[in-house]
This record gives C-alpha cells, structure tokens and sequence, in this order.
C-alpha cells in the first residue's frame, strides 16, 4: 500500500479544524455533521467530514484511525462517493452506549448495518474498501488482527468515484478523530480468504 498525502483530497464539508502533523491527521467535527438519506428518520444529512480523491476500477483504499468515541453516533471511517445520492460510509459509530462496525449504503436512500466490536475502543482501526467488477468490498480490523468481512456492495464499473477518511458528530461539539493512516493499493484478489 502507499500513503496518500493528507492535502491531495478535497472535504465535502469542511470540519472545524484539521491538524497535521507527524502523528497523522487530527479532525474535529461540527456538531450536528452527518451523511444520511431518508430511510426511518425522513431528513437527509450531507454534512459529513469526508477528505475524497479519486479511486480507480481495481484499486483499494485503507484508512486508519485511533478508536476514542464516547457520544452518541460519533462515528469515523471511510467515505466512497460517486454523487449526492449514491454513496457508501464504513467504519465505527457509537451507537446506543456500544462501539459498532458497519456500513451506509445509500443509493438514493440510506441502507445502514452494524455490529457491536466492545474490545476495539483505544485502538488502533483499519477499515479497507476494495473496488473489482460491479462492486466494492468493505472490510476491517483492529490493530493486526484478521480482516473482517463488512459489506459487500454494488457500485458501477464505470462510475467516478471517490474515496477517503470520514468522521461524523451527529450529536455533540468537540469530537476528535486521529487519521494516523489513507492508503491505496491494488484491489483485494479474491471475495474470501484461500484455505
């Protein structure tokens, strides 16, 4: 894999401070940020913080992040974006006093998924996003462990899509998240582990 520098993206929305330093990228997000589409709750929120350049047909992107959430639905990841309508978002969100991993599938209304990690907080988290074929393959892990299957998703061969760290604070100011990584590489060979 080979680094991203942190100024090649451009935000969707911009954060309230971003800090570079030899650490990583330290984002603090507005409050109020989100990305959702209609499904259950009736808004749509696109005030997500995500820094997106452009990822290519057989192509992955990592991005890295130390996990520290305490607030409801403080969340960070990865961002994929082909439109306003038609994106995903992976990671970690605090969700009902838990830590959980999971993705939004939005195409043109919001899919959402999540499974409780409690043993991930003060670690470090690695979620990957993978582009082959007609779709993009969306794992995790924790520290070095294993990688673990999150979502597979559609997503057109021949979209434009772009791709990076992403962090949410739905409901509270002075949420941090430390980027320590934003990695891309070839795309995952295979859907499942050889053996």
């Amino acid at each position: 894999m080979t680094d991203i520098d942190w100024n090649a993206g451009t935000w969707t929305t911009p954060p309230s401070s971003v800090d570079v330093s030899d650490d990583g990228m330290l984002v603090v997000a507005v409050e109020g940020s989100d990305a959702w589409r209609t499904t259950s709750y009736g808004f749509i929120h696109d005030t997500e913080h995500a820094l997106l350049a452009p990822v290519g047909q057989d192509t992955a992107v990592e991005v890295s992040f130390r996990l520290d959430f305490s607030a409801q639905f403080d969340q960070a990841g990865i961002f994929l974006k082909v439109d306003d309508a038609t994106w995903i978002k992976a990671g970690v969100e605090r969700s009902d006093g838990e830590n959980g991993l999971g993705a939004v599938v939005t195409r043109g209304v919001s899919d959402w998924s999540l499974s409780p990690v409690p043993g991930w907080h003060g670690r470090l988290v690695t979620i990957r996003a993978s582009r082959s074929g007609d779709a993009v393959t969306i794992r995790a892990r924790v520290d070095d462990e294993p990688w673990r299957l999150v979502r597979v998703a559609p997503l057109d061969p021949a979209a434009l899509v772009t791709a990076g760290p992403m962090c949410c604070a739905p409901s509270r100011s002075g949420f941090a998240v430390l980027f320590t990584a934003w990695r891309t590489g070839p795309a995952d060979t295979s859907l499942h582990p050889d053996g």
